[in-house]
């Protein structure tokens, strides 16, 4: 062998080297870009659930037949086959017929890291035998229509002129 052929592959070899090291800091480079992405997939999934949780909360303040004492509530929930923890504050506004609901939810293995909050406007539920009439039940099965009838073949109890079969 003559001292050039040494050299080259010499050569050939720090290069292989050089290479591994290269895709070894793309491969590197790569796993820390999925892993953020699991990370930040898991936390946006969390702060969803979270939100629905809040959401319905102060949704179900809002329908519920008494407006909600002034003070603080909280309970645990199931959601999603996990365990969460929410808490409800209920204050008084400038308007009279207003008060804020502040709902937090955190996971219930850690209470005091609130993954979402909202807040929400609570007017005061319409006085007994007081509210919208225009919403009725829908007929059950064999009720209120032949059962070989379509929908909306027999005039409504509501229908005025010109309305009900068409």
């Amino acid at each position: 062998m003559t001292r050039r052929n040494r050299r080259s592959e010499g050569m050939a070899l720090l290069e292989v080297l050089v290479a591994l090291v290269v895709v070894a800091m793309g491969m590197l480079a790569v796993q820390g870009q999925i892993s953020s992405f699991a990370h930040t997939a898991h936390y946006m999934q969390k702060k969803s659930l979270a939100s629905w949780i809040a959401s319905n909360k102060i949704t179900e303040f809002s329908l519920a037949p008494r407006w909600p004492e002034i003070g603080e509530t909280s309970g645990d929930l199931e959601f999603a086959n996990q365990e969460w923890h929410w808490r409800a504050k209920v204050e008084e506004t400038q308007v009279e017929n207003l008060r804020r609901v502040d709902v937090t939810v955190a996971l219930a293995e850690d209470r005091d890291t609130i993954v979402h909050s909202l807040f929400g406007l609570i007017e005061p539920p319409p006085p007994p035998g007081i509210g919208f009439s225009g919403w009725q039940a829908l007929p059950q099965p064999g009720q209120g229509q032949s059962q070989g009838a379509p929908p909306g073949s027999s005039p409504s109890p509501r229908s005025g002129p010109g309305q009900g079969q068409r």
